[in-house]
């Protein structure tokens, strides 16, 4: 054991202590926790001593030197602090992200658990049109309309129902389809931060079903489940079909509604003239076209949406992304290319699997359960490699 002094010009001298290690034929330092624990040591006392060496004698520290040091220490904690969130990619986007995650997390958690009661709230209400249309509706339409409009509301309104009550079960029932796990082959272009594993392209991860899902639109609390490569058609069938529905039964039971609206009306200012059964007939025409029609228009809406975003090769997952890429890529004088755009024709027929002019009936018009087209792993692309393109 060996011990050396050395001068230190900023405080008392230093004293470094050797160790031979046997076998070996050269000095080295102590081991790497002593060594550490003398680095923190010495540093602390540098910053908490109040004294510095000056001209070879000792003399105490103005304010002005305490106050160097502790503006000193002060921005070595702010960089130790900024050392364990600090990241040169960080943005107002993700600062945002990060200040509404407490909410996201309430969303996610307060989603997953009321599913099943979303599902029932629309089977509940569906039933209730359907009880109150053949209750009420078709008894009318069979005596006051004519044989070719009777067949025709029997045969139009059934099929509605027929296709909305299949694509609904589908959509809910389905798995949205995932990316495989004990294969090493998949071709992936990032991996999950959740999962941990390869990430396909155009897959995401879901927060709430706390899985990745193949081309990941979005996860529907109405169907209770995640909207993706295997059920992405079923969804968009549903809600287009249950909007034709509701404006069905919107425009069908118009006159109902007018004529139940002026009974209750003039109830209210004269003693009623109607029968118990006909009050019940009456609010229940109200209730049904009210219901219709505000569904009508609000899943009119995300119909609309939704069909916008098929022409375009999009889900709404890469909506988001492809508008900060293209905004990105302007800035530099380039134009953003959708990979996955084939024309909206083309999009269309993939989004269906239309292979043949039959398919339109077959496929589309009429309850099917074909798989989608592809995969969803890998995706025909309409660019080359030295196209700029979003994942």
């Amino acid at each position: 054991m060996y011990a050396a002094v050395l001068p230190n010009r900023q405080g008392p001298p230093l004293f470094i202590v050797f160790r031979r290690r046997l076998g070996s034929g050269g000095m080295r330092l102590g081991s790497s926790w002593r060594w550490q624990l003398s680095r923190a040591m010495k540093l602390a006392l540098r910053w908490c001593r109040p004294c510095r060496l000056q001209k070879g004698g000792w003399v105490g520290g103005s304010k002005g030197l305490i106050g160097h040091r502790l503006s000193k220490l002060w921005m070595y904690i702010k960089l130790l602090l900024r050392s364990l969130y600090y990241n040169s990619l960080t943005n107002s986007d993700t600062l945002l992200d990060c200040a509404f995650e407490p909410v996201y997390w309430i969303v996610d958690n307060v989603t997953h658990c009321f599913g099943v009661v979303f599902v029932c709230l629309v089977v509940l209400l569906t039933s209730s049109v359907v009880i109150i249309v053949y209750l009420f509706v078709l008894p009318t339409i069979f005596t006051t309309y004519p044989m070719h409009w009777t067949a025709w509301h029997l045969c139009c309104g059934h099929w509605l129902l027929i296709l909305v009550v299949f694509h609904y079960y589908k959509a809910t029932t389905t798995t949205p389809g995932y990316p495989p796990k004990d294969k090493c082959d998949v071709p992936s272009v990032s991996i999950c931060k959740k999962c941990i594993t390869p990430k396909p392209p155009r897959t995401h991860h879901c927060s709430i079903c706390n899985v990745c899902i193949l081309k990941m639109d979005h996860h529907c609390p109405w169907l209770n489940n995640c909207v993706g490569h295997m059920n992405h058609r079923y969804f968009f069938s549903f809600c287009l079909y249950m909007t034709l529905g509701c404006i069905y039964c919107s425009i069908s039971s118009r006159n109902l509604f007018l004529e139940a609206y002026n009974a209750i009306e003039t109830s209210f200012q004269t003693p009623p003239d109607h029968s118990p059964r006909e009050s019940v007939a009456y609010k229940c025409i109200i209730f049904l076209w009210v219901l219709t029609s505000s569904v009508a228009v609000a899943l009119g809406g995300l119909t609309l949406w939704h069909a916008k975003l098929i022409s375009r090769g999009e889900t709404s997952v890469e909506r988001h992304i492809n508008r900060k890429e293209a905004r990105r890529l302007q800035e530099k004088g380039k134009v953003f290319r959708n990979p996955y755009h084939h024309g909206r024709l083309n999009n269309w027929k993939l989004f269906f699997g239309v292979e043949t002019r039959s398919h339109w009936l077959t496929r589309v018009l009429l309850p099917s359960s074909h798989l989608p087209s592809g995969d969803g792993i890998t995706w025909d692309c309409t660019y080359t490699r030295s196209d700029p393109v979003a994942i």
